[in-house]
């Protein structure tokens, strides 16, 4: 019992280091530039692959810009960075109505990435850990909450709708990512960013 509360010390105390200089990463421009361009990227890629199915259902392989950003810059540039992307992307490519509730959610899934990802060592277990949370709190819950909101659909049916959509897609993701996210730890040098 003591040694796993030794533990738990011991990993508050480095969530809280790295939050600290996820703080601090909002002050450094060199990082502030490197995420606008991962943001301006991610705007591209947004509107050149993405696959739109219904008003309800679209494939989008934006996410992997913030996942580099999540890396990199940490929870709270890559959160604040997703909100104002999510905005850029409604300009360039409208899908829909505007609605506030995406940008949250975007906002989120940057802040969760930056959790998982910030000076950590990337494995495949971590970064399907940070897919399934994303998948489940934003895919899952929030994106059919907004859905539901902003078209008087019940909540279920969109859920529903989406849950083979996410099965399918979790896999190939997380791969994504994960190849990704090991070549940017590779070819960035640590504490160079």
């Amino acid at each position: 019992m003591q040694g796993n509360m030794k533990i738990l010390s011991r990993e508050f105390s480095l969530l809280s280091r790295r939050m600290k200089d996820a703080v601090m990463e909002m002050k450094n421009v060199r990082s502030l530039a490197g995420a606008s361009m991962l943001s301006a990227l991610g705007v591209v890629i947004h509107a050149a692959t993405t696959v739109i199915a219904s008003l309800t259902q679209m494939i989008s392989f934006a996410f992997l810009t913030v996942g580099v950003s999540g890396l990199l810059y940490g929870p709270v540039v890559t959160g604040c960075i997703g909100a104002i992307t999510d905005i850029l992307k409604y300009l360039v490519k409208p899908n829909g109505g505007f609605f506030p509730g995406f940008t949250l959610s975007e906002f989120i899934l940057g802040f969760l990435f930056g959790l998982f990802f910030y000076q950590r060592k990337i494995t495949l277990a971590r970064v399907f850990a940070a897919k399934l949370t994303a998948t489940l709190l934003i895919n899952l819950f929030l994106t059919p909450l907004w859905l539901s909101m902003m078209y008087g659909d019940a909540f279920i049916v969109l859920l529903s709708g989406r849950i083979v959509k996410n099965l399918v897609m979790l896999p190939i993701e997380t791969g994504l990512l994960y190849f990704l996210l090991k070549k940017v730890q590779e070819i960035v040098p640590k504490g160079q960013v």
